[in-house]
């Protein structure tokens, strides 16, 4: 009997500590987030990045972060649903979120070279369309767009940003129909 209840005790401890120990490490939402979301030929860099991104829920949804590594150039790409918003926000709002993406970015991974961040919106897609491979109808549409190279200040970048031009694209009528009016 004795060997019974020591044997019960040692299950129930052994139960308890693997609890705690599976609960210590349970991955956070930003862990696989970061994880199920980075790409590229420089995946961990590209976790790096989401760790930092993903740890803020932001209005825009960032849906991917891709790092590039050729010799010695590091790209980064940060692409952004452009609908579905978590909340309302202004074309400013929109520009501050784009701002704050690429500010943690650099930070994050000093090495890069050049951050290119695209907003796209979903296409409708018959059923029985070709989506993959040569004969593949597009699936998304790009709405935004911009490069950032390292050491460019968030006012300027903010600046920049805000207006399209030859350096920075807006598709004129998501611009005009996905954003609050300003208050």
């Amino acid at each position: 009997m004795r060997n019974l209840t020591r044997l019960a005790v040692a299950a129930a401890a052994a139960f308890a500590i693997a609890s705690s120990v599976a609960a210590a490490y349970a991955p956070s939402v930003a862990d696989l987030d970061a994880a199920a979301r980075a790409i590229g030929n420089r995946r961990d860099l590209a976790e790096h990045i989401g760790l930092s991104v993903f740890a803020t829920p932001w209005p825009a949804e960032v849906s991917q972060i891709s790092a590039n590594s050729v010799e010695r150039h590091l790209v980064v790409g940060i692409r952004i649903w452009g609908v579905k918003f978590h909340s309302p926000m202004t074309r400013a709002q929109f520009v501050d979120e784009v701002v704050s993406v690429v500010e943690r970015t650099f930070a994050v991974a000093p090495e890069t070279e050049e951050v290119d961040v695209w907003a796209s919106i979903p296409l409708a897609v018959t059923k029985g369309e070709i989506v993959s491979g040569d004969l593949a109808k597009p699936t998304t549409r790009t709405v935004f767009s911009l490069t950032v190279r390292r050491g460019e200040s968030a006012t300027s970048l903010r600046a920049r940003a805000a207006v399209p031009s030859a350096e920075v694209f807006w598709d004129p009528q998501w611009a005009r129909d996905a954003f609050k009016e300003s208050s």
